[in-house]
């Protein structure tokens, strides 16, 4: 399983138990905190109908008093203003809800605002019964007695007194379904936030883990190039750990890279360095002072000949082993490759002018590319040498600049006899080479063979490629491609 999904699992599951157990508290907290509201404001109207009702009760007035025709009176304005029913809070109200029954001092009912237990003895009725000994007197019962599975009632009882005398006990009822439609709104926007909060969160998780799982793949991608030998960037990071990992990567990579170069160079030296040396050693113990000055001549230019291919030797080896050690541009400006190949064309025009060969630039328009000039001209140069090397006399070397989609095309063309079939794989190899034809000024002598992994290190800094291939009409055709 990949890390980023066993991450994102874990927060999920995280976040997910919290978001449930959260709302799970808040819905079930909202039930019994409403109903709590409404048993405290049915223990102030208890208590207010309780000392309005006292005089009546005392007169033994109370079923044609000022109590019941005020009660009475409630109801039918509550009748007539509901028409156009309250909003409350979202909820309309449309009717009274209040039922009130007194009882007197044994528990028997004296007034029923319902008018449906008058003379009922309600002295076992918890309501009735602990507020009659003095206690606060409340009860929950449902509406078909016996049954649990219906709408209930909240009865809440307050004294009437006659001084410190309880001489009765006024009931103030409201239905537990007065108060559902609050309850259920207020469950469904809980229930809304909450699932609207559970999907932010997933967001941020999904954010947060992209952007630290990115993070470990483009160091998983950085050390998967290192292993494979390609150029590749230490990745910065934002996070601390993560950026000192990089770093240690970069470190690691930077020593042993050294330590790798070193042994390739030691390598390619002693193999490469034999051929050279071994010229030079059998000419120097052939050449006596004794021989005729056309032999002592003859060896001599060989020595010297094989002293400038061991020096270019050198010079290369310890260039490329830079280049490829090198894992981006140290120093990178913008380029005028035409500018560029203009001056390397002059750098070149002499050796070209004594074999009358034409450099002939064909190019649309100005071309800048971000890159470094002195790496860029020694890539150019390379090729065009190669050009000239394998022209015939009074030939015409092609040079053109052009646009493709958004790449810059450098193509250089001989007019040469091409690549053999059974060197086209062997090209880029290092110290492979092929002699010179006899038309060449160093006819059948053979380069150091590194020019054209050069010029393709210069390329892999740029973000570019070296192509080289066999042209149709003939030659060989050398492409930069940035």
């Amino acid at each position: 399983m990949k890390i980023s999904l066993k991450i994102f699992m874990g927060y999920f599951l995280l976040v997910g138990l919290a978001a449930w157990f959260v709302l799970i508290i808040f819905v079930d907290e909202v039930k019994p905190g409403v109903r709590q509201a409404m048993e405290d404001s049915l223990v102030d109207t208890a208590n207010v109908l309780a000392e309005l009702a006292t005089s009546d009760v005392k007169n033994d007035t109370i079923q044609s008093g000022q109590f019941a025709q005020g009660l009475a009176q409630y109801q039918a304005r509550a009748t007539k203003s509901y028409s156009t029913p309250a909003n409350i809070w979202g909820i309309k109200k449309q009717a009274a809800d209040y039922r009130v029954y007194i009882t007197d001092a044994k528990g028997i009912v004296i007034f029923d605002s319902a008018n449906i237990a008058l003379g009922q003895d309600y002295s076992r009725w918890n309501d009735v019964y602990l507020t009659l000994q003095g206690k606060y007197g409340v009860r929950s019962s449902p509406v078909i007695a016996g049954d649990k599975n219906h709408d209930t009632i909240m009865y809440v009882a307050a004294p009437i007194l006659d001084g410190k005398q309880i001489i009765g006990a006024l009931t103030v009822a409201k239905p537990n379904r007065t108060v559902l439609p609050f309850i259920e709104r207020a469950q469904n926007k809980i229930l809304r936030w909450g699932a609207l909060l559970f999907v932010l969160s997933l967001a941020l998780g999904v954010l947060f883990t992209w952007r630290f799982t990115r993070a470990i793949h483009r160091l998983r991608d950085y050390a998967l190039a290192v292993s494979q030998g390609k150029k590749s960037t230490n990745p910065s990071s934002s996070n601390d750990e993560l950026a000192e990992l990089a770093q240690a990567m970069q470190t690691m990579r930077s020593e042993l890279d050294g330590k790798q170069h070193v042994q390739d160079a030691m390598h390619q030296l002693t193999h490469e360095l034999k051929s050279p040396i071994t010229a030079i050693q059998a000419a120097s113990e052939l050449i006596t002072p004794t021989m005729p000055a056309a032999d002592q001549q003859r060896f001599l230019s060989n020595i010297q000949t094989q002293s400038q291919r061991l020096l270019r030797m050198i010079q290369n080896i310890l260039g490329l082993a830079a280049l490829e050690h090198q894992q981006q541009l140290m120093h990178s400006a913008p380029v005028s490759i035409t500018a560029l190949v203009n001056e390397q064309i002059l750098a070149v025009q002499d050796k070209a002018a004594k074999r009358e060969i034409l450099l002939k630039l064909k190019a649309d328009e100005d071309f800048m590319i971000e890159g470094d000039a002195f790496l860029l001209g020694q890539a150019i140069n390379n090729l065009l040498e190669n050009a000239l090397d394998f022209s015939p006399n009074n030939s015409t070397i092609f040079i053109t600049l052009t646009r493709n989609q958004n790449k810059t095309v450098l193509a250089i063309q001989d007019q040469g006899t091409g690549i053999p079939d059974y060197a086209l794989d062997k090209i880029f190899d290092k110290f492979y080479s092929l002699p010179r034809p006899d038309y060449a000024l160093n006819a059948g002598q053979k380069s150091t063979g590194l020019g054209l992994n050069f010029v393709q290190e210069i390329m892999l800094l740029h973000h570019g490629k070296l192509e080289v291939t066999n042209a149709k009409e003939g030659g060989a055709i050398a492409t930069l491609i940035f």
